[in-house]
């Protein structure tokens, strides 16, 4: 699935099937990695896409952002991030961002979109000293059976 011109129709995907994406996305990854994900953390959230002056078509397009967490130790998770790099870059993601440590402390982040498709994969500590996994997607459009006029 490619980001399509100006003029050209959104890609097409159900809610659930982003959500599940998502959901097997980071279970994936945190396997990668060798760590456990909580999976009563996950969140997913919708919202609708907006245009560059502020518009909103009421076609039931969204974009979504899946959130999970990990308690793996803190000093697993730059080792966690290069692992997660490596599978990443084998599937095709650019790594847009990286870092393992900022100011002599444990502060990894990853970033990597898909080119084909535009979503945005993260791994990085938290403030809490969790691990976040997220995937965001760009702007979906439902199929036309499950569009609903907001």
């Amino acid at each position: 699935m490619s980001t399509p011109g100006p003029n050209e129709p959104l890609p097409v995907k159900a809610r659930q099937d982003a959500q599940d994406w998502a959901q097997h996305m980071t279970e994936y990854m945190a396997q990668t990695a060798g760590v456990a994900l909580d999976p009563g953390s996950a969140e997913p959230f919708f919202n609708d896409c907006v245009g560059k002056k502020d518009e909103v078509a009421n076609d039931g397009r969204y974009k979504m952002s899946y959130a999970v967490y990990s308690s793996a130790p803190l000093d697993q998770h730059a080792e966690v991030v290069r692992k997660v790099r490596a599978m990443l870059e084998q599937q095709g993601f650019k790594i847009d961002g990286y870092r393992e440590a900022a100011n002599g402390k444990v502060d990894a982040v990853l970033d990597a979109s898909q080119t084909s498709s535009h979503y945005l994969i993260t791994v990085q500590t938290t403030t809490g000293g969790l691990l976040l996994f997220r995937v965001n997607t760009p702007c979906l459009m439902p199929p036309a059976a499950s569009a609903t006029p907001r």
